[in-house]
C-alpha cells in the first residue's frame, strides 16, 4: 500500500540519467473565459500553441473574487477525449449524464473519459473564497474515440506525496516518481502528471519516457528548465523536445511550482469543433447532430 507521503534523506533527487531534454518554445497564458463567463488562463489550446499532441488544452481559474467563477460550467456536451480537473482551492461538484457525481475540493482530481459522447456539468459550492484549479484535455486514439464514457474521481488522500524533507514536495497524480504510482488508471496515452514544488537554490531531475510529448506549466515562482536552463515564469508554459530522456529544473533566489506532463503522441489527424475532438470534419459534425437529437444521453 502506498503511504500517502514519503521521505527521502537527500536535498536533491536524480530520478534517472541520460541525454537532457530542453525547453523549445515557452508561451505565456493567454487571459480569457469559458463556461458561463468563469475567468482563466489559457496556455496550451491557444492561438499561440493549439495542441501538444496528445493534449489539446490547459486552463488555469484561479480567483478569490465570486463573479469571476460563480456561474460556473453548466451542462455542456464533450465526445472525443478526456477531460482532467485538478483542485487546489476552493470547491466544484461535477454531474453527468451517465449518473456520476463528485466534489471536487483541494487537492482531489477527476479525470472523466468522454468516449462516444457525455454531458455535464461543473458548478462551484461556495459563494466567496479562492476557487483555484486546472482543466487539462487529453485526447483519445481513433479506436477509443467512440468508447462507452467512464469516471475517475479521486480524492486527495490517495494522492501519494514524495517529500525530501528540504522543500522538495511532489503530488504524484498519473505516472510514477520516486517508487510511488499516482491512482489515475487506464488512460491510453501513457500519461505523466506531476505537481512538483522546490525550495530556492534546489536542483532536481526528472526522467521523462523517451519519445513522448512533454511539458512544464509555472503557476508559482519561476526555475530554470532543461539542459539551456531556459527560464520558465508564473503564467508560462514550456513546451520540451522530445529529444533525450532527463529533465533538469534548477531553482535560484526563490521556490517554484509547477506541472510537468508527459505523454504518448498518438501522431493522428485531428479535427475539433468546440467541445468535441474527432479525427475528420465529418466525425465532428456528427457529434453535433448526435447532441441534437439526445442520442449522447441515450447512448451513454
Amino acid at each position: 500500500m502506498l503511504k500517502n507521503s514519503q521521505k527521502a534523506s537527500n536535498q536533491q533527487i536524480q530520478e534517472n540519467n541520460g541525454d537532457g531534454r530542453s525547453i523549445i518554445e515557452v508561451v505565456n497564458a493567454m487571459g480569457t473565459s469559458d463556461g458561463a463567463g468563469v475567468r482563466l488562463k489559457r496556455s496550451l489550446g491557444s492561438p499561440a500553441l493549439s495542441e501538444l499532441d496528445p493534449f489539446l488544452l490547459l486552463d488555469e481559474f484561479k480567483s478569490d473574487q465570486p463573479d469571476h467563477y460563480i456561474a460556473g460550467f453548466p451542462d455542456h456536451p464533450h465526445r472525443g477525449f478526456e477531460t482532467v480537473t485538478y483542485m487546489l482551492a476552493g470547491s466544484m461538484l461535477h454531474q453527468d449524464s451517465v449518473g456520476n457525481s463528485g466534489n471536487l475540493k483541494a487537492g482531489s482530481i477527476q479525470w472523466m473519459t468522454a468516449g462516444r459522447g457525455i454531458v455535464h456539468s461543473e458548478m462551484p459550492q461556495q459563494v466567496d473564497g479562492l476557487l483555484w484549479g486546472f482543466q487539462l484535455w487529453v485526447n483519445l486514439p481513433a479506436d477509443q474515440k467512440m468508447c462507452a464514457p467512464k469516471y475517475q474521481d479521486i480524492e486527495p488522500e490517495t494522492v501519494p506525496v514524495v517529500d525530501n524533507g528540504f522543500g522538495l514536495i511532489i503530488r504524484v497524480l498519473a505516472g510514477s516518481a520516486s517508487g510511488v504510482t499516482g491512482p489515475v488508471k487506464g488512460i491510453a496515452v501513457n500519461p505523466l502528471f506531476l505537481d512538483i514544488t522546490m525550495p530556492a537554490n534546489a536542483t532536481f531531475t526528472r526522467e521523462i519516457e523517451p519519445g513522448h510529448s512533454g511539458f512544464v506549466y509555472v503557476f508559482q515562482g519561476n526555475g530554470q528548465f532543461g539542459k539551456k536552463a531556459t527560464v520558465v515564469e508564473t503564467a508560462q508554459l514550456g513546451v520540451l523536445d522530445k529529444v533525450g530522456r532527463d529533465l533538469k529544473i534548477k531553482t535560484e533566489d526563490q521556490a517554484v511550482r509547477f506541472l510537468l506532463l508527459a505523454g504518448q503522441p498518438l501522431g493522428e489527424p485531428i479535427a475539433r469543433g468546440g467541445p468535441f475532438v474527432m479525427n475528420t470534419k465529418a466525425q465532428v459534425l456528427q457529434a453535433f447532430e448526435d447532441f441534437r437529437s439526445g442520442r449522447f444521453i441515450q447512448n451513454s
